[in-house]
């Protein structure tokens, strides 16, 4: 899961990314209003954590410009500006949370993990195709109730895949997805081919369906 976390005040947006990444996400940061937009227009997110009050724009716009854009992240305003009408106006553009400054760290987590459970899991903390079931909060993947011992980014590839079912999903964007980094920074997808395969043989293994199906030259499809 990738978070992108727009935060002028350095210090709190270093820790913010510390925490969240023990708690096995994947986070870009920004600074500025500009970089913000930089980073919205380039990559897709599963929450973006959104202060307000930044030192060239108000972070309201990048609300706007994302639901102009039809763009599905889950958006969590945080923000010291502790107003009823920052927090309706906030909401009534589109967002999905409010939580003002300061907070801890743990609230934070949890208000996360809702959101992503909202926006792409009907609210449920379990998804489940067929004999493929997904504990979102434990961050667990059983086959016919069997545990599969999978690494993080392995976790991590299939469950992006499986919530993008039937959808053909370049390897620009998996490698966005599980690595954190433009595409353009990759000579080769390589690595990509690793997880797949090394994905596919532990859930062959574990006696699941083969759900993941090459697309020459384009990438991946989870097709059920």
């Amino acid at each position: 899961m990738r978070i992108l976390i727009v935060e002028d005040e350095k210090e709190l947006s270093r820790s913010i990314a510390e925490y969240l990444q023990k708690e096995s996400y994947l986070c870009d940061t920004a600074f500025s209003f500009s970089e913000a937009m930089d980073k919205v227009e380039s990559f897709e997110y599963d929450c973006i954590l959104l202060d307000i009050s930044l030192p060239d724009g108000n972070g309201l716009k990048v609300l706007e410009a994302l639901k102009e854009d039809r763009k599905a992240d889950g958006i969590i305003i945080i923000s010291a500006k502790d107003s009823l009408d920052d927090k309706i106006t906030g909401l009534k553009l589109g967002a999905d949370d409010y939580l003002p400054k300061p907070f801890h760290l743990s609230e934070l987590s949890a208000r996360i993990e809702a959101v992503i459970r909202r926006k792409s899991f009907q609210g449920g903390n379990v998804f489940t195709l067929n004999e493929l079931s997904f504990d979102l909060s434990a961050r667990t993947v059983t086959v016919n109730g069997v545990p599969v011992d999978l690494t993080r980014k392995e976790y991590d590839l299939l469950l992006y895949l499986a919530s993008g079912k039937n959808r053909v999903i370049s390897k620009n964007a998996i490698a966005e997805k599980i690595s954190g980094e433009s595409a353009d920074v990759y000579d080769n997808f390589d690595f990509i081919y690793a997880h797949i395969k090394n994905l596919k043989k532990k859930l062959t293994a574990a006696g699941c369906e083969d759900y993941i199906q090459s697309v020459y030259g384009i990438g991946y499809k989870f097709t059920v």
